[in-house]
Formats: structure tokens, sequence, C-alpha cells
């Protein structure tokens, strides 16, 4: 392992490297409709459907790619995997930002989608510098730079968006390259030479890195149980829009401002509640309580019929944050160094698959429930089923991991047939 001022600086750089690249995706959003009606001269109805199609490539190249850019972290290392990445993702941004027409946007969201398959090997850098004591307060690391980055990046999309739809697309760019020129100058290797090992691609793809992780004692559990609970969460990115403008009448300013406190909540959450709650819990109690607190949130949020009470769960059930963590660190002790890389990679293929058949899913369910033949009006059964899911994910959780992680009286829990 690299020493404790490498470390410190390594973690900084790679939350930087999240942070930046989440800012990075999400500073497009709030231009994409009109940048697509600009190069295509559709409808806004038709316009969407395009969009679609561009979320869908990112998430299938995600998908596809995960597994075997983490299986090139552990034979490489994860310094070099990332600097390509970074600067991958600058390239399609500019790609993008130039477009001039529909296909060539096209083809910068697929190199979009396959340097978006780095946020695994980022994890896998994470275990590397990590002991168990540290492990899931550093994974928090992701968490607060998805909640900050999600929640800054549509903003200064908004604003930069003012002098034009493809100016956020160099933006991100410029943040990107930005990003390759510090890692390249700062960033330490965190792989070791003795803990790398041969490339093999049968191993380098989702179902290959999905039957690998059989030979690891319950992590193909914890990879049910982040199935149920990235699924259960694509609820909110497919309908969270549509719900708060049928049920509550909201503007899109209304909407921004709720996933913002939302966002922000989290990372709070991740950046001062989970390193004092994890050494007192450990990890297997502090992901029931954060898996708890999930369900709860999304039965609230079925079950609140006016706007106020959206803001009220988020607040109560903030704590919901703390399930990710220690859920990744569980699956990461698991696992030994040279293949820290394809677990990260899996994991990631699971949640972009979520990502794909979620929004699909649960816009069904919202159209179902609020159409006038709906023989029941509930424009809440979207975030009810979500509950169902994730309610799943954590009895398989408590039944088949009970006692995993470390901390207070935990230790390793077999995998149960």
């Amino acid at each position: 392992m690299i020493d404790a001022r490498s470390t410190r600086r390594g973690l900084f750089l790679v939350f930087m490297i999240m942070f930046l690249d989440v800012i990075g995706i999400a500073i497009i959003m709030p231009v994409l409709p009109t940048y697509l009606r600009e190069l295509t001269g559709d409808t806004i109805s038709e316009a969407a459907i395009d969009g679609g199609w561009l979320l869908l490539v990112y998430a299938g190249m995600q998908f596809l790619f995960a597994p075997f850019i983490g299986n090139l972290s552990d034979r490489f290392g994860r310094r070099p995997v990332l600097l390509a990445c970074i600067l991958t993702f600058a390239i399609d941004n500019l790609i993008c930002a130039l477009a001039t027409s529909y296909w060539m946007l096209f083809v910068g969201r697929v190199l979009a989608g396959i340097s978006g398959a780095s946020f695994g090997t980022a994890a896998a850098y994470i275990a590397d510098v990590s002991t168990d004591e540290t492990r899931a307060k550093n994974f928090g690391l992701m968490g607060i730079a998805f909640g900050t980055g999600f929640a800054l990046g549509p903003v200064i999309g908004g604003l930069l968006g003012e002098f034009g739809p493809r100016i956020p697309f160099y933006g991100a760019a410029v943040l990107a390259f930005l990003n390759f020129v510090f890692a390249w100058f700062l960033l330490p290797e965190s792989l070791e030479s003795a803990n790398r090992r041969r490339f093999e691609l049968s191993r380098a793809n989702p179902l290959g890195a999905l039957l690998q992780m059989r030979n690891y004692p319950g992590v193909l559990w914890i990879g049910l149980v982040f199935f149920c609970y990235w699924l259960a969460h694509a609820v909110y990115p497919a309908v969270w829009s549509f719900v708060s403008a049928y049920r509550y009448g909201w503007s899109e300013g209304q909407i921004g401002l709720s996933l913002g406190i939302f966002g922000v909540g989290g990372a709070i959450v991740m950046a001062f509640v989970l390193p004092r709650v994890v050494p007192k819990l450990g990890e297997f109690r502090t992901a029931v309580v954060g898996l708890s607190f999930s369900v709860l949130g999304l039965s609230g949020y079925a079950a609140s019929y006016q706007g106020w009470m959206i803001y009220a769960v988020i607040v109560l059930t903030a704590l919901e944050s703390l399930a990710d963590p220690p859920l990744r660190s569980i699956a990461s002790a698991r696992v030994p160094p040279s293949a820290q890389g394809e677990l990260q990679g899996a994991l990631t293929s699971v949640s972009s698959i979520t990502t794909i058949i979620g929004p699909l899913i649960f816009t069904q369910v919202f159209s179902r429930f609020t159409a006038p033949s709906a023989p029941v009006v509930f424009a809440g059964a979207p975030y009810a089923l979500a509950a169902v899911l994730l309610f799943l994910g954590l009895v398989i959780f408590v039944v088949k991991l009970r006692g995993a992680g470390a901390g207070p009286n935990e230790k390793l829990a077999p995998e149960t047939p």
C-alpha cells in the first residue's frame, strides 16, 4: 500500500476526478432538449425520444465496458486506466460540442459511456488504499462526489446554457481536460505490481465478471442486494419530474430545487454522519439502517399527496445515504487486491443494467396509474413499487449476510447456498 501522504493525495484526487466527471455529466442536462431540437429540427416530444436513445446508449456502453476497463486496471494499474478514461471524456464532450448532426452527438455519448465505466476503477482505487477501518468511510467519498456533482452540475449547465446550448459541452470538455492534467502530475498509482494479474478476455465482460464473483463468498448476494437497491433508486431520474409536475404542479425550478436538496442532503450524511456511525455500529448494521431508511423514504414519497411533504421526507429519511458505502466495503473485503477492478467493474455493470430497465418499468407504472383509464389514480405507484423492490433487497441482505463486514462484533459471514 502507498504511504499515508500519498494515500490522502490519491483519495483527494480520485474524489475530484469523480466530482468533476459527475458535474461534466450533469452540466449538459438543462440544455439537452434545446440542443436536440437545434440539431434535428424535431418537436419537443420527438426530441425526448432522441434523448432517451442517448441515455440508453450511455448506460449500455457502461454496462458492456465496465468489466473490461476494471480488468485492464487489475493488469496495468489504476492510474493509466483512469487517465485514459478522463481524456476520452474530454474528447467525447468536445465532439458533442462540435456536433453537426444527431449521429455525431450519438458517437460522443458512446464514448461518454465507455469513459464513464471508469467509476468502477475509481472505486477500486479507493479499495486499494483503504484499511478495514477506513474502507466504508472512504467509499462515502463516491456518494459525496455524486451528490454534490449532480446538485451543482445542472445549475452550472443552466447558467452556461444562457450563452447557447453548445457551451455546457465545451465547459464539460474543459473540466475533463483540467482533470486530466492534474491527475497526470499528481495521481499516484495504488495497485502494487505484486497484486496485478494477467488480463483474461473471458473475465472482461459482464457475464464473465459476474461468474468470477462466485469464487468469493457472499459477493453474489451483495450483487443481488445492489441490484434491488439501484433498480429501486432508478425511480428518481425516471419519474421524479413527472410525478412532481402531475401531483403538485411544480415548475422546472421547483423540481430542480427538490433534486438539489435531495443530493446535498445525501452528501452531508456521507461526509459527517457516515464516519461517525460506522465505527459504532459496524458496516452490517450501518447498511441495514441505510436500506431501512431508503424503504421508508420511498414509501413516504409514494404517500406524499402535497408538495411540502416531499421536503419533509427528504429531511427525515436522509440517512438512506448510509447504505451504499458499507455495502461496497463488505463486497470489497471479500475480494483480493488483484480483482478489485473486476469487482467494481461488475458492480458498475449491475448499476448500468438497472439504469436501462428501471426507467422502462417506472415510467410504464406511472403512465398506467395516471391514465384516464386507470382503475385507481395513484401517481405515487412507481415509488411504492420501488419500496417493495428495496424491501426485498433488505430481506436478502439480513438473511444471507447477517454479521458481514468490519466493525464491532462483526466478521465475514460465509456465503449461504
